[in-house]
């Protein structure tokens, strides 16, 4: 079953919605204020719907030519020949639509990096001063910037280290934020809206509360007052953002810190069980050979 596609999404699930293979993706603390990952797409696509995000995107052609066309809607379609060097700049608003056909044997692969907002702000916060508020950014599509693609081979060379510099990525990331800032930033005569999904960094920070608090009971109040929103509204955006709703994600959380606990360590399911918030060691078991289709034990024993 294809996976359903929201209007909205954040940058730590886009990559779920464009198919292809992940080659590598950046993880830890060098990538705070930066996402970036590499693909490997199929040859041929015949529609591919993609959703909208709240955060700048820009992706970058490493490998392979196609012919490439995109829409808005049911606007007409925009063709463009795409090849090694091509850039997308992306800045959120509808979600649209695209297909390819290569031209060529060699691979497809592409290289996508979000910008986190505040970054991005603190950007055109030096370059725009007192109107910051005023600017947004354009969209562009299969076009070449040569400063742009050294920035963005360079974060691809960081990338593909073992492990990345922070220092180094954050550098990166500032000049490319700043650059677009620079030149490919308009002023507007109203102010910048918000996103109608919960920003990256936002959900990197909620999310990330929730796995330190994976034990305790969910409580969804205490998130949407985290995210600085009513609890319907945090609800309806968190999904939006994750694909899943704010309790389903903590009992996936719960699931994954259960699945690490039997693989990991000695310790019997009752206090695995305890470990993740279920008192009751038998609706733990329930739960989750619901989730995985195997006891806790069964689990174990297939590691």
């Amino acid at each position: 079953m294809s996976k359903a596609v929201p209007e909205t999404t954040s940058a730590e699930s886009f990559a779920g919605y464009v198919g292809g293979k992940l080659l590598r993706v950046g993880e830890g603390k060098a990538w705070r204020e930066v996402k970036a990952w590499t693909t490997a797409l199929p040859p041929v696509v015949d529609s591919l719907q993609l959703p909208s995000v709240g955060e700048p995107f820009l992706a970058l052609t490493i490998s392979g030519e196609v012919d490439f066309q995109e829409r808005e809607g049911n606007r007409p379609w925009i063709s463009h020949r795409v090849r090694k060097g091509s850039l997308f700049l992306t800045t959120g608003g509808a979600p649209y639509e695209c297909r390819w056909k290569a031209v060529t044997a060699e691979p497809f692969e592409s290289l996508a990096v979000f910008l986190e907002l505040p970054l991005l702000e603190r950007a055109l916060d030096e370059v725009f001063g007192a109107d910051a508020g005023f600017v947004r950014l354009r969209d562009a599509s299969a076009f070449t910037d040569d400063t742009l693609n050294v920035l963005m081979s360079q974060l691809h060379g960081e990338l593909m280290r073992r492990k990345a510099s922070p220092l180094f990525v954050q550098g990166i990331a500032q000049s490319i934020a700043i650059f677009l800032a620079r030149n490919y930033a308009d002023l507007v005569k109203e102010p910048r809206s918000g996103s109608p999904s919960l920003p990256g960094y936002k959900v990197r920070q909620i999310t990330d509360w929730m796995r330190e608090h994976v034990a305790d009971e969910f409580n969804l109040a205490e998130l949407a007052t985290r995210g600085g929103l009513s609890k319907f509204y945090f609800n309806r955006l968190f999904k939006n953002a994750t694909g899943v709703s704010p309790l389903h994600y903590h009992m996936n959380l719960r699931m994954d810190e259960a699945k690490r606990l039997l693989r990991e360590t000695k310790k019997n399911v009752v206090e695995i069980g305890l470990d993740v918030g279920y008192a009751n060691p038998s609706h733990f078991a329930q739960l989750f050979k619901r989730e995985t289709g195997l006891s806790p034990s069964e689990y174990r024993q297939q590691r």
